[in-house]
């Protein structure tokens, strides 16, 4: 698919967003969990930086971000014992 074809959906999704009006639960729901998958991108890079001097090192992608983002602190100490003992 051309760049041109893909901004000119994009652009027209957008008019019609504004036009119609966009239902606010749903996007406000998707805002959260982004925001959450961000904070435990970052648990998990604290973790990485401080870990790293006992060998400790949980990889930040996707899956795990998600887990450390929505369980918090439980979630990040769950990945870093299963790093430690089961991998």
């Amino acid at each position: 698919m051309s760049p041109v074809i893909v901004i000119a959906i994009i652009s027209g999704a957008i008019i019609l967003l504004l036009a119609a009006g966009t239902p606010v639960k749903p996007i406000r729901f998707i805002g959260q969990v982004a925001m959450k998958v961000m904070i435990g991108a970052l648990f998990l890079f604290f973790l990485n930086a401080f870990g790293g001097q006992f060998g400790l090192h949980v990889p930040i992608n996707l899956a795990t971000s998600s887990i450390s983002g929505i369980l918090g602190i439980p979630g990040v100490a769950g990945l870093a014992i299963i790093q430690m003992w089961i991998i």
